[in-house]
């Protein structure tokens, strides 16, 4: 069974949907646990656990929130060397488009980097004009169904490598999956 975290910081609620969202898409594939814990109440025994981790944050002048950053310096970074490996992704929401939500996900991703996971991004189009390439984004709260479903796409695929990479589930490669793709536009 793969083991997913959908691990969050929340200030205004709606990363908090986007998390749910994420967790809803990782659902959809079989054999997967999910918990999702926000940065608050997360303690290093959660990512330990984990296989695959989807990390969520407010954008906060174009990076990742300072409760975030705390949890990664302070909180798991007794655990630096214990985690080398993990299979992670980001999303991010700010205050409206051009808020800098695809900054937020790079630093997310850089810091997960620091910690030896392997992070990716998402080719697939959500919709016309909504892709994933750093993670899944929201201005504001996560309303369009193109970007519920970019946050889904997200914790679908982090779940198809996991199961592919953690436990050697071929079926669930995304790359020979028979995926719905839109093309550029």
């Amino acid at each position: 069974m793969s083991r997913i975290l959908v691990l969050f910081d929340s200030k205004s609620g709606n990363v908090a949907q986007m998390a749910a969202l994420v967790a809803e898409g990782a659902r959809s594939i079989t054999d997967t646990e999910v918990r999702v814990r926000a940065v608050d109440e997360a303690v290093p025994e959660d990512v330990l656990w984990c296989e695959g981790l989807a990390v969520g944050s407010p954008t906060n002048m174009g990076i990742l929130s300072w409760k975030m950053k705390r949890f990664w310096d302070e909180t798991m970074g007794p655990h630096w060397m214990d985690v080398d490996g993990k299979i992670a992704c980001a999303f991010s929401s700010a205050g409206g488009w051009g808020g800098g939500m695809e900054l937020a996900c790079q630093s997310l991703l850089t810091v997960l980097m620091n910690f030896g996971f392997l992070v990716f991004g998402v080719t697939d189009y959500a919709g016309k004009k909504m892709t994933l390439h750093y993670g899944a984004v929201a201005a504001k709260e996560p309303r369009e169904v193109e970007t519920q479903e970019a946050c889904r796409i997200l914790g679908r695929r982090l779940a198809e490598w996991t199961a592919l990479f953690a436990h050697g589930r071929k079926e669930e490669n995304p790359v020979t999956k028979s995926l719905p793709r839109m093309p550029p536009n």
